[in-house]
Order: structure tokens, then C-alpha cells, then sequence
């Protein structure tokens, strides 16, 4: 991937981060250090890979994502409002009792192709989608973005099962591999190492990628793609609260709320960074 590319994607990436950090501020609501480490997982997608239409969300044979990981709206809400699938100004509804953009993503927002809530969900109802373009022969990809205190689930591994044995390798998945989930550290609660080898004995092609570096994630993307046979898995080394240093993996904003004191770092933390990009 050329520089000029390379610092567009990440500029993206930290254009989501920013617009998380309103949409929460103002909502003084929502998960703030998982919707941080996904951002250049969602800034690949949208703004390079994903065959998509914002002026016609409903495509047929669209590319689509499914955030089984659903808390981490902000992030994805972001990545649409900047792509152009509803007004940046929507997103100041967030959390409202009247405001379809709720905690967790709906599929009645434009661009979101599951609701989600209860984790371990999204990679069944992402295996229905790819099997069902399969089916009809569409000619699409279907990616799905996990949390990796998620994958502490059952149906994650009934789903990655029927995926490997029905060869259903137009279905990506991501692992947000932040270390951190809602009680602690993963190897305190539960412990879900090694997860690259526990999707390989499922029959997937397993890539690890640094969850930050948009050349590698692209590249990975690319390579998916390129399978036959088997689906494949992008475990994302990342770090939660990504971006801001008083967020960086601490285990209170998996969903806790900034001081007022953090929430001025945050975002002057994250608007130098921008300026440093030229964005």
C-alpha cells in the first residue's frame, strides 16, 4: 500500500475515534475503549474494502458487517455517519429514549446489517448471510467483527464449526484482540489463548495482524479474499481505549465515564494526532 494511502486510512481511523469521543461526551453514555480499538478495522473496511452503496444501504448483493461485539455502536454508528449513510448530526441522538441509534447497533439504522445485544450471536447470523450469498450466487463478503471476552461464548464455536465445515470462505471474521473485557483482563476471567489455534482446528485460515496498523489489516482483507475453501479469521492484536493515553488499557472504560479532566486530554490527544496526519 502506497504512504499516501496508508495515512489516509489511519486518518479515518482517527476520525471515528473522534467522532466516538463526541457521540459519547454528549450522550454521557457508552463503551468508549472497545469502540477505540476497533477503528482501523472499521476505517479498512469502509473507506477501502467493502463493497458498498450509502445512498442505497440495501443492496442485494452489498458487502456486509455484522458488530456482534454490539455495545461498540459508537465505532460503527461513526464509521456510517462519516461514509454517509445518515447526517453527522443524528449522531447527537445517541442513547436518547426517542433516538433509533441505540446502545447497542439495530438493524433499522441505515448500514447496519444486524441488531445485536446479547454477545456471541454475530458470527451464526454472519455464517447465514455468506452461506446464503453462496446459495443465490452473490458475489459478496460477509465480515464480522468479534470481541475476544466474546469468544468465551459457546454458539462463537458452533458457528465457527459449521463455518470451516461448510467451507464458507466468503465470510472474514475479526477478533478484537484487546485483552480487556466488562470484569478484567482476559487470562483473570477466562482465558481464551491460543485463539488463532483454536479457529485452525476448526478448518479456518487463521492471519494475525497488529489491530492498528491499517497496511497489515488491508493486507489481510486482501488476502481473505483470496482463500478458497475455508473462511478465514484476522485476530487483531489491539489495545483497548486505542488513541488516548489516561484510556489505554484500563479495565474501567471497557464502559465507565471520563472526568472532566480525561475528557479534555482525550480530545486534545486526539485532535493533534489528526493535525499531525494533515487531515
Amino acid at each position: 500500500m502506497e504512504a499516501r494511502k496508508s495515512n489516509e486510512l489511519s486518518c479515518w481511523a482517527y476520525k471515528i475515534r473522534r467522532t466516538v469521543l463526541e457521540t459519547i461526551y454528549t450522550a454521557k453514555s457508552g463503551h468508549i475503549g472497545g469502540s477505540m480499538s476497533i477503528a482501523e478495522i472499521l476505517a479498512v473496511l469502509y473507506f477501502d474494502r467493502m463493497k458498498i452503496e450509502p445512498q442505497n444501504p440495501e443492496l442485494k448483493e452489498r458487502d456486509r458487517l455484522v458488530l456482534s461485539k454490539g455495545h461498540c455502536s459508537p465505532a460503527l454508528y461513526a464509521a456510517l455517519a462519516l461514509k454517509g449513510f445518515f447526517p453527522m448530526e443524528h449522531l447527537k441522538t445517541f442513547r436518547d429514549i426517542d433516538s433509533d441509534l441505540s446502545g447497542h447497533v439495530e438493524i433499522h439504522v441505515p448500514g447496519v446489517d444486524m441488531s445485536a445485544g446479547s454477545l456471541g450471536q454475530g458470527l451464526s447470523v454472519a455464517l447465514g448471510m455468506a452461506m446464503f450469498a453462496k446459495t443465490n450466487h452473490y458475489d459478496n463478503r460477509v465480515f464480522a467483527i468479534l470481541g475476544d471476552g466474546e469468544i468465551q461464548e459457546g454458539q462463537v464455536w458452533e458457528a465457527a464449526m459449521a463455518a470451516g465445515f461448510y467451507k464458507a470462505d466468503n465470510l472474514t471474521a475479526f477478533v478484537d484482540n484487546n485483552n480487556i473485557q466488562l470484569d478484567g483482563y482476559l487470562d483473570e476471567v477466562m482465558s481464551p489463548y491460543p485463539i488463532g489455534e483454536k479457529f485452525r482446528a476448526f478448518g479456518w485460515n487463521v492471519i494475525e495482524v497488529d489491530g492498528h496498523d491499517v497496511v497489515q489489516i488491508d493486507s489481510a482483507v486482501e488476502l481473505a479474499a483470496s482463500i478458497k475453501g475455508k473462511p478465514t479469521v484476522i485476530v487483531c492484536k489491539t489495545v483497548k481505549g486505542k488513541g488516548v493515553s489516561v484510556f489505554e488499557n484500563q479495565v474501567k472504560f471497557h464502559g465507565g465515564q471520563p472526568t472532566a479532566l480525561e475528557w479534555e486530554i482525550a480530545f486534545a490527544e486526539i485532535d493533534s494526532k489528526i493535525a499531525e496526519m494533515g487531515a
